[in-house]
């Protein structure tokens, strides 16, 4: 069994905040004699909040850790249903309860973070256990939830765009191998090697992973023509509609300037499109102070199995090259685009910078 020490050093030995709370859940059950472990996440959908238990572990061996880009929504538990798991979250602090007599099994609730979050990082750890905790067991967990704390700060500050809070372009590369880990070190062990030293990592993506990207439309004119600061302040606003817009799980970027991008599991293209249209709609509606009517233009592409980032980000960018010289406030699918016929596969410079 590993040490607390040993614990300390894969708790912070992590650049994936994905991984911290399987980390934390592992150290967690072969430290402290407790039965299971659960770490719930709140996530939402059309400004409805459902639980999401990302890691679930037992001292058994049994659990499970979810991927949330992948999971269906409305099978998840409304807030409301966790009675204990919401009182921990909203008053911030730690619930214990003794379900079978004051010496008997009981369950603890703590606040994954002590101040408030948004909903992408609001959650619980679920603690259960045979009897009454022990003081130093207590403190154990206090201090593997302090690091915890420490080390998911640290890192969202390492991925975060400053401005607007969205993930940054080195979080996407993050992601989008994180994504398929698992299957890639399978891939890996029955090659018996590892990629080539300067090559970009390619992997074998599930078939329904949709990427895209979204640019502000003449943002450069708008610039010249209400400063820097106001359009900072669109820049802003454009990224509160799209995580008002976007599910909570989905993954949200900014690449810096006008550019952002999503990355989300859907199960078909015309969902897929219908969540960019929804994005553009809502630009399109809002009336942004000092400067009026703003549009975007959107590309997306399904995520192949060859697909590296670059790779996959070349043909949303030919998409909205075709988007802004056709008029621009468009959302153009680059399948939807070669099955037209109107280019081909050939990937091609456009006039926009994603990186």
């Amino acid at each position: 069994m590993a040490t607390l020490t040993e614990h300390l050093i894969k708790l912070t030995d992590h650049r994936d905040r994905d991984l911290l709370e399987l980390t934390l859940a592992k150290a967690l059950i072969d430290l402290v004699p407790i039965q299971r472990v659960v770490v719930a996440r709140v996530t939402s959908e059309d400004n409805e909040k459902r639980w999401l238990d990302i890691v679930s572990l037992d001292a058994r061996g049994g659990g499970k850790v979810v991927d949330p880009l992948r999971i269906d929504f409305y099978s998840l538990p409304k807030l409301d249903e966790a009675y204990d798991r919401l009182r921990s979250l909203r008053g911030r602090q730690e619930i214990e309860v003794a379900w079978a007599g004051e010496d008997g099994p009981r369950i603890y609730y703590l606040p994954l973070f002590a101040d408030s979050r948004a909903d992408d990082e609001q959650g619980v750890i679920e603690i259960h256990a045979a009897g009454v905790l022990a003081a130093e067991d207590r403190q154990v967990i206090d201090q593997l939830h302090h690091i915890y704390r420490n080390m998911y700060t640290l890192l969202a500050y390492s991925d975060r765009d400053a401005l607007t809070g969205l993930l940054n372009r080195k979080s996407l590369d993050d992601t989008f191998y994180s994504a398929v880990l698992e299957e890639l070190d399978g891939i890996m062990e029955q090659a018996g090697n590892e990629p080539a030293a300067g090559k970009e990592r390619r992997h074998r993506v599930p078939p329904n992973y949709w990427l895209g990207t979204v640019v502000i439309d003449n943002f450069h004119l708008l610039n010249d023509r209400h400063g820097h600061l106001i359009m900072e302040e669109v820049t802003l606003l454009v990224a509160r509609i799209m995580n008002s817009t976007f599910r909570t799980h989905d993954r949200l970027y900014r690449f810096g300037g006008e550019q952002f991008a999503v990355l989300f599991h859907c199960p078909e293209e015309s969902l897929a499109l219908g969540a960019f249209e929804r994005l553009r709609a809502n630009v399109e509606r809002y009336n942004f102070p000092q400067v009026g009517r703003v549009t975007v233009s959107a590309g997306f592409t399904r995520v192949l199995a060859d697909d590296s980032p670059s790779t996959a980000l070349e043909r949303t960018e030919q998409a909205i090259d075709f988007a802004q010289k056709n008029g621009r406030n468009k959302v153009c699918s680059h399948l939807d685009l070669v099955r037209r016929g109107l280019f081909g596969e050939t990937a091609r410079t456009g006039s926009v910078d994603v990186f």
